[in-house]
């Protein structure tokens, strides 16, 4: 199997102080739950940003902040969501590809979220799939149901994303698809071949999905937005936390961890 990407994303739209006080807010705080990921093995960071109250945030020069924190301190490879949170205008989900991550998030259709609807029309997704374009960005991908797939091989057809693809199955959210073996199974099995992928299991299936993607040849997300607690009742005091435990995991299973160069080749990133 090729060598386990690990990606953290430790804040997300959704995960309050109120979840854990040990949720990253500020820039600061940001960048260094990121460096003591990448210390321990992670080797993405998926990033969202968060203005002074704690609310979620498409501010500019927020995250304009957070990355150059962040690269001061390590080479992980930075991942930028383009949907901090629901009802945003587009404007501000497509300006952080002028920030020149060397991936975005690329949300394949719209979808119930909880009590709200997450929006991404057609027109924006061409919209954001050019604007990737223009800055170089590659698309993370992220799937939360099969009709997702089809929708990004749509943009395929139009010229306006391009192979290698790199999916992200995110599996839990209360209005996407469940977080089984089954429904995951069934993703891989529908995305292009020569696709890489990656599998995120919301709350309490975390561990589970993390574990099935190790097993099944694929990469893993983990961090605080998709999961406060290490154990039950356990909340975990660090997103390093989960990072550590999926290193000692993959090497139990026998696998190993890719460092940021080796991701970036797996990846097809282009080089800096």
């Amino acid at each position: 199997m090729e060598k386990l990407i690990i990606t953290v994303a430790p804040t997300g739209a959704v995960t309050t102080r109120r979840d854990t006080p040990y949720l990253p807010i500020t820039p600061k705080e940001i960048a260094e739950e990121v460096y003591t990921s990448w210390k321990a093995g992670a080797s993405i960071a998926h990033i969202h940003v968060r203005d002074r109250d704690g609310n979620p945030s498409m501010d500019f020069e927020t995250f304009r902040e957070t990355v150059e924190r962040i690269k001061e301190k390590c080479d992980i490879l930075i991942n930028l969501t383009s949907s901090g949170g629901l009802n945003l205008q587009e404007e501000e989900r497509l300006k952080i590809c002028e920030l020149t991550p060397e991936f975005a998030s690329l949300d394949a259709g719209s979808m119930n979220f909880g009590p709200g609807v997450f929006l991404n029309p057609p027109d924006f997704l061409e919209r954001l799939a050019e604007k990737m374009n223009q800055y170089q960005v590659k698309p993370e991908i992220e799937i939360f149901e099969t009709g997702m797939i089809n929708n990004a091989l749509m943009l395929a057809k139009k010229g306006l994303i391009k192979p290698p693809f790199h999916f992200q199955f995110v599996l839990g959210v209360p209005g996407g698809m469940p977080a089984t073996v089954k429904n995951l199974l069934h993703l891989i099995e529908t995305i292009p071949a020569g696709s890489t992928w990656s599998t995120i299991g919301i709350g309490r299936n975390q561990l589970a999905m993390n574990t099935v993607g190790i097993l099944m040849g694929g990469h893993v997300r983990v961090g605080m937005e998709d999961n406060v607690y290490y154990k039950p009742g356990e909340l975990a005091k660090s997103n390093a936390e989960f990072v550590d435990r999926i290193v000692r995991l993959s090497h139990e299973l026998g696998r190993e961890v890719a460092s940021v160069e080796e991701a970036r080749t797996i990846l097809g990133l282009r080089k800096e």
